[in-house]
């Protein structure tokens, strides 16, 4: 099972990407391929420590061969590889392997061709952050409390293929907004990206505007602004207000001196009826169709508790900034192999379950897509993302 999904990954790519970072130069027994197996494994075994990912290598030794020839570690081998070998190399690999999947098979990076992000006909991204929690007394570089250190994932995630299109990892003091240019540098006119009332940034909004991309976000209770033109609220009864409004603030109405789309919607969060305010640089679409849109940002904190939740990414195998962004983008990978995996064998089953499925069965000689597409015995069709917990703008979906 672990050979058929980590050839997946294309045979060329590890050692081209090993030269290209200087990688090869530093190995000498333990091999750029057998490191990229071993964090790989350690993903998909839920290895505890360096300890665990070698013994248990060691222990399957013939058909770890059979894997292009990728050998075990040494503890300190791999703790050394994890420290000293270029993270970026890690980084390049995913993508480029999400690229070949995506190359090799267009219609698994199309994604779903149902629901909102289709009916909009438009590419819909997410961009949010969430925190790492890592171990305080050996993580200087991500020290952001005086008890506390954590790493930071910035991700731009797609709607329709819940794919990651644009990824950084850094500590978590660094604020969102630091980062948000770079998560957006590449979307494109027509396109649209939602964001969470952290990221306002007008200053932004404006640059977005000026490139023909559409945003929705929250309004954040001090924004200062004058309604220029109420327009009707139509006939849904969750919409209390449509307005076109501009800022007003000192240097916000200087960052963005066009119009902006004020929506205020009633909602329930938590149970308990409350009213949410949306800002929007579209002029055109239905006050209830933006509601909709934002709900739809949902789905990237349901991504990230998937990920959380399911990979490893509770216990590292290093402490440097090197060593947790290597586990990092293998836990990336591991997450778009088993993806590709279970879109190519129609998996009808959470995602949850065939990490599950995978992790008992690494070292079985069986089949994997016949496997998957003959598992389980429950009738009908499963989300591979979760479904969230906190239930946003019920009465808004499509």
């Amino acid at each position: 099972m672990l050979r058929q999904l980590v050839e997946l990954i294309p045979a060329y790519l590890v050692p081209k990407l090993a030269r290209e970072h200087g990688v090869d130069a530093q190995a000498r027994t333990f091999s750029p391929w057998s490191h990229v197996v071993a964090l790989l494994y350690a993903q998909l075994y839920h290895a505890l420590s360096l300890n665990d990912v070698c013994d248990g290598l060691r222990l399957w030794l013939t058909p770890l061969r059979a894997l292009r020839g990728a050998t075990p570690p040494s503890r300190n081998g791999l703790s050394h590889a994890n420290k000293v070998r270029d993270c970026a190399m890690a980084q390049q690999l995913f993508w480029r392997t999400l690229e070949a999947l995506q190359a090799s098979c267009p219609r698994f990076g199309q994604g779903a061709t149902r629901g909102l992000a289709w009916r909009f006909r438009r590419t819909i991204h997410v961009v949010d952050a969430t925190v790492i929690q890592l171990v305080t007394s050996c993580v200087d570089w991500a020290r952001h409390t005086h008890r506390k250190a954590a790493a930071k994932v910035h991700l731009r995630l797609s709607l329709r293929s819940l794919l990651p299109g644009f990824v950084v990892i850094g500590p978590a003091r660094e604020s969102e907004l630091r980062q948000v240019q770079r998560l957006c540098a590449d979307l494109k006119a027509g396109e649209i990206v939602l964001f969470d009332k952290g990221y306002q940034w007008f200053a932004h909004f404006w640059e977005l505007t000026e490139r023909g991309v559409f945003f929705v976000t929250r309004a954040r209770e001090d924004l200062l602004f004058k309604v220029e033109k109420r327009l009707p609220r139509g006939t849904d009864p969750r919409i209390l207000a449509d307005e076109l409004v501009v800022t007003t603030g000192e240097w916000v109405g200087r960052d963005y001196p066009a119009r902006l789309r004020r929506v205020s919607a009633r909602v329930e969060l938590d149970g308990e009826p409350c009213v949410l305010v949306f800002l929007t640089n579209n002029l055109t679409w239905a006050a209830s169709s933006i509601a909709e849109l934002y709900r739809c940002r949902w789905q990237i904190e349901a991504f990230f508790k998937q990920i959380k939740q399911t990979l490893q990414l509770a216990d590292f195998l290093g402490h440097s900034a090197n060593a947790v962004q290597w586990q990092v983008w293998m836990a990336l990978l591991v997450y778009v192999l088993l993806r590709f995996q279970a879109w190519r064998s129609r998996w009808a089953h959470s995602f949850a379950r065939l990490f599950t499925l995978l992790r008992a069965a690494l070292w079985h000689r069986r089949d994997l897509a016949q496997l998957l597409r003959r598992y389980g015995t429950a009738d009908g069709h499963f989300a591979l993302l979760i479904a969230a917990r906190q239930s946003w703008l019920p009465g808004f979906a499509p």
